[in-house]
């Protein structure tokens, strides 16, 4: 039986429109209010939901809806009707929904306009590695000069230099070829004691460099260094355990996009530079393809991940103007020891503050990734929190994330080249220079330009990849908040 309040005779039975303003009267409101809170949701929650869904901006339009339940209080009547009229007055923006219906045009836009910008230069990099792809030049010949045989001592004892000086200052291995021409064969060396030589004992397992002469002659032979190829096998089999104990199957897939970065480097990026093509267009190339294969393989292909490529591109760019002017400015060359000795390699030129400016690109790379997919995730997580955060509440909230971020990550990389340069930093303290006469000299003015290059371009990935995600993220859907 009905209950006392029965629907009005006029209650309207084609789409239901609602204004933005405030109603007019109870009657309307109550022809298309929900439940009352307290009641179990009907079919007016499923009619309005629909409606919801539909295309107008300012109206919910759609199919008749069923007479609403009856009220038993008027006082509970006008408390549900302008939560009816705040809620579906209009068209909801996007990550303001309710779970219901499509994302809001807006989102749509800002998809398009990440796409706008990320296809382009998807593009250009595939044009660049076809471009700059390396052909079949042969390997020179100082390049491969010696062909590595693995061995193990069997005995080790002092023993002169020179036989029968009595000088000693040497010792006398023994070692049992694994490989090479003679396998199963030992083979006498003599290795000189110097503070620059290795310690060399009895079960050590060594490499021997075979210059091709005959086999037979311990001349054709020489030591260059240990094998240590189990050792870090067990220590890549432990990097990768611990990756997937924490990460499961998005550790999978950085596993694998790890190994899709050392291909591109040693199939694409190497070879290409040997060939003689341009190494700052290669890195930067390069960097392009391990960043787009890299991001999308180990976080998916979404929103998310597309801003976090767009900040990276923009700050690999300004990494590269950067490092190309203050190289200039500050004439460094690039030829250091290292680059000599590839250069004499070679046998032909190579652009050594390109090498310079090429590995700058790279270096940085690895560090922005962090910085810009953290970032990114962290202003997603904050709108998941409050969907109700709109774009600069997001930007000033994910910002104290990102300064305390940007500090400690600047420490690393500034660490990091000090690390590797070392023993370089120690032979200028004992060199008797003062700081200015070191700071400017080739060597470690060019770490001093790779370090704040780099660290600039952190600093900058910070608030371009904020702003770029406090913008997506807050047209985001609910649906997508989720995934």
């Amino acid at each position: 039986m009905p209950g006392p309040e029965q629907p009005e005779p006029d209650a309207p039975t084609g789409p239901i429109r609602v204004a933005t303003g405030t109603s007019t009267g109870g009657r309307r409101r109550r022809s298309v209010a929900g439940p009352a809170p307290g009641t179990a949701a009907g079919p007016v929650a499923g009619a309005v939901a629909g409606a919801v869904a539909g295309p107008a901006a300012g109206s919910v339009a759609g199919p008749a809806a069923e007479p609403a339940p009856p009220v038993n209080s008027g006082r509970r009547r006008r408390r549900a009707a302008p939560a009816a009229v705040a809620e579906h007055g209009h068209a909801p923006a996007a990550g303001h929904g309710h779970g219901h219906g499509p994302a809001a045009p807006a989102g749509r836009r800002v998809r398009i306009l990440i796409a706008a910008l990320l296809v382009p230069c998807a593009l250009a990099t595939l044009v660049g590695v076809v471009l700059l792809w390396p052909g079949t030049a042969p390997v020179p010949a100082a390049a491969a000069a010696q062909q590595p045989v693995q061995g193990e001592i069997t005995a080790a004892q002092a023993t002169d230099c020179s036989p029968g000086s009595g000088e000693g200052g040497c010792v006398g291995i023994v070692v049992r070829m694994a490989d090479g021409p003679l396998p199963g064969r030992d083979l006498v060396q003599i290795v000189p004691v110097e503070p620059s030589t290795p310690t060399f004992g009895v079960g050590d397992d060594i490499v021997l460099g075979y210059s091709g002469g005959d086999p037979a002659d311990p001349g054709s032979y020489q030591v260059v260094d240990f094998q240590r190829g189990g050792a870090l096998v067990w220590l890549t089999v432990l990097f990768a355990a611990a990756v997937l104990v924490l990460a499961r199957w998005r550790g999978l897939a950085a596993l694998g996009a790890l190994a899709l970065t050392f291909v591109v480097l040693l199939a694409f990026v190497l070879p290409a530079i040997l060939d003689g093509r341009d190494p700052l267009a290669v890195a930067v190339v390069g960097s392009c393809l391990i960043m787009f294969a890299v991001l999308y393989l180990t976080h998916g292909p979404s929103a998310r991940t597309s801003t976090a490529v767009l900040g990276t591109l923009a700050s690999l760019a300004l990494i590269g103007v950067l490092g190309a002017l203050f190289s200039a400015a500050a004439r460094l060359t690039g030829l250091d020891d290292q680059t000599a000795t590839l250069i004499a390699s070679l046998g032909s030129g190579v652009d050594a503050r390109g090498l310079l400016l090429a590995g700058v690109v790279i270096g940085a790379l690895g560090v922005l990734d962090d910085v810009t997919v953290t970032q990114t995730s962290a202003v997603w997580e904050l709108r998941r929190a409050d969907p109700g955060m709109a774009a600069p509440a997001l930007f000033t909230a994910a910002m104290r994330i990102g300064r305390d971020h940007v500090a400690s990550a600047v420490n690393t990389l500034v660490l990091a080249y000090a690390g590797a340069s070392l023993p370089l930093l120690l032979l200028f303290s004992l060199s008797g220079q003062g700081l200015g006469d070191v700071a400017t000299s080739q060597a470690v003015a060019t770490e001093i330009v790779r370090t704040l290059v780099g660290s600039i371009g952190l600093v900058a990935s910070v608030p371009i990849t904020t702003a770029l995600a406090a913008v997506v993220a807050s047209r985001e859907s609910r649906e997508a908040l989720e995934v």
